[in-house]
């Protein structure tokens, strides 16, 4: 074998499925056909779970300097739109508490009507306080980690195909054959891992074309800035300077892959908007649809999927980039786990069972708000009861905490509140926050109440899962947690059950998740 993992694609969801693999000690080669990261204006924000997920592998620093730099351009924006106007630097209207927390369908959420005890929303910690961190910013942190590490990327190098046998994948590329274990397909929406595998990838057919750019502008005093809905469509304008979007719905574009124009940018915004402006340049442009697909499994033999490769929809919410990361930290640890023989490849079930219905979940939202923007006058009559809602506490709590993906939780088989859920990030007593336990990538119990029983069980997992004895005044009902690398709960147990609990519990879940002890 050459490496135990070959990695199709290098953007964000790549980077982090080959992090995660590399911390669990796989070999990994990561091929990327693009020699560096794509300009294209893509993402501008990540939703809690991967703030969590980038916090817990100790690159939460770097987060919050990107999303300053974001800030700053947002503020600098607004500046220039207020001036002469007697309107603030913007400070109102950007990120967490201060004015919005995200949108749908083009309906701005406020953040001083979002109820932060909904359980929903769950303890992230201070990685609540980051969203505004481009897709960019994104990738070249995790190339950055991925270095690191020691993952080998190879940029410039494309799958153009790859034979499966019993055991390993014989990948070829533009720069010869790579064998290795497993292939995991990261490559976007087009996946040539996903159509030579022969995954199934039923979904709906497009119906809008969407356009999204930074340009050059005149004459965009009169654009309003945020989400925009007109008689013929919607549009967005900000929160960075020169950035338009424009949705239409007479049908998909008749040319996916035609060059995106400044003349044609520029009167899709006039049609949309109805304001005069005229676009004297583009510094990056894109189309997109509402084309909704998935894979009806993530994994063929050797084969699996991540990220658009294994789900496409339209980039309302902000929740794509999000959805692969949060793949690629489902994925990682159990991959490695099978790779190193610590867990049977059964471990692997569990990838497609529980971000399965993440994904279609997903989907659904994002095919919901497009019914929700359309300018029929039935679209525009639930437009404007949606907004009433988003007018609410209890309307806006709702929607934050879905497209915020705070809201996922895997059918797991322990009864506690906490199992399946992201777990709180505690602030424990003398050690710092639970994310300052997990930069390893490994398991951890948590025990909460000095249980030397249960550190004996755990004893046998020393390999894999990590031990902490602590105390967290905050929480005193719980008495412990066991903490997947991925940061979600596998087990837990209050104080006032452990006392009297056996250890069948923990037991259970130890042997599920990370297979048989070995020698204590």
């Amino acid at each position: 074998m050459d490496y135990d993992v070959v990695v199709a694609g290098g953007g964000p969801v790549g980077l982090m499925l080959a992090c995660e693999l590399r911390l669990g000690g796989a070999r990994v080669a990561v091929l990327e056909r693009l020699t560096e990261v794509d300009p294209t204006i893509k993402g501008g924000a990540i939703t809690t779970p991967s703030a969590e997920a980038l916090y817990r592998r100790g690159m939460l620093p770097a987060l919050a300097e990107a999303q300053r730099l974001s800030m700053d351009r947002f503020r600098s924006f607004m500046r220039e739109r207020n001036r002469g106007k007697g309107g603030g630097d913007g400070d109102r209207v950007a990120g967490r508490g201060l004015g919005f927390v995200g949108h749908f369908a083009g309906i701005m959420l406020r953040a001083d009507l979002v109820d932060r005890t909904e359980p929903d929303f769950g303890d992230a910690g201070p990685a609540a306080d980051v969203s505004l961190v481009t897709q960019q910013d994104i990738e070249r942190l995790l190339g950055g980690r991925a270095d690191e590490l020691g993952v080998e990327v190879r940029r410039g190098v494309e799958l153009t195909g790859f034979d499966v046998d019993e055991g390993a994948v014989t990948v070829r590329t533009s720069g010869g054959p790579i064998r290795a274990g497993w292939l995991v397909g990261c490559d976007g929406g087009r996946s040539t891992v996903r159509k030579l595998a022969g995954f199934e990838f039923p979904g709906t057919e497009p119906e809008i074309t969407c356009h999204q750019a930074v340009v050059e502008m005149t004459g965009a005093e009169d654009l309003k800035v945020g989400w925009t809905a007109t008689d013929t469509g919607v549009y967005a304008h900000g929160p960075m300077p020169g950035r338009i979007v424009t949705v239409e719905f007479d049908g998909p574009p008749a040319d996916r892959d035609a060059p995106v124009t400044a003349e044609d940018l520029q009167a899709r915004l006039r049609r949309v908007s109805g304001v005069d402006v005229t676009i004297t340049g583009v510094r990056t442009a894109t189309r997109f649809t509402d084309h909704a697909r998935q894979v009806t499994e993530y994994r063929k033999g050797r084969v699996l999927l991540a990220g658009d490769a294994a789900h496409v929809h339209s980039a309302f919410g902000s929740q794509g980039l999000s959805l692969g990361i949060g793949d690629a930290m489902n994925l990682g640890w159990k991959l490695a786990a099978v790779i190193a023989g610590r867990s049977p490849e059964g471990l692997l079930d569990t990838y497609t069972s529980e971000r399965h219905p993440v994904g279609a979940w997903v989907l659904d939202w994002t095919r919901s708000q497009v019914a929700a923007m359309r300018p029929d006058p039935q679209s525009r009559a639930l437009r404007e009861i949606v907004g009433d809602l988003a007018g609410t506490v209890v309307g806006t709590t709702y929607l934050a905490a879905r497209l915020n993906g705070a809201a996922v939780r895997y059918e797991l088989p322990d009864g506690h509140p906490l199992t399946g859920r992201s777990t709180p990030d505690l602030e424990l007593t003398g050690n710092g926050r639970l994310a300052d336990h997990l930069h390893a990538g490994r398991a951890l119990l948590l025990d909460l109440t000095d249980d030397p029983e249960l550190r004996a069980l755990a004893a046998g997992y020393a390999d894999r899962v990590d031990i902490l004895t602590a105390s967290c005044p905050s929480r005193p009902d719980l008495a412990a947690v066991l903490v997947r690398p991925d940061g979600f709960t596998a087990w837990a147990a209050d104080s006032t059950a452990r006392a009297s609990a056996s250890t069948a519990g923990p037991a259970a879940a130890l042997r599920e998740w990370f297979g048989v002890p070995t020698a204590a």
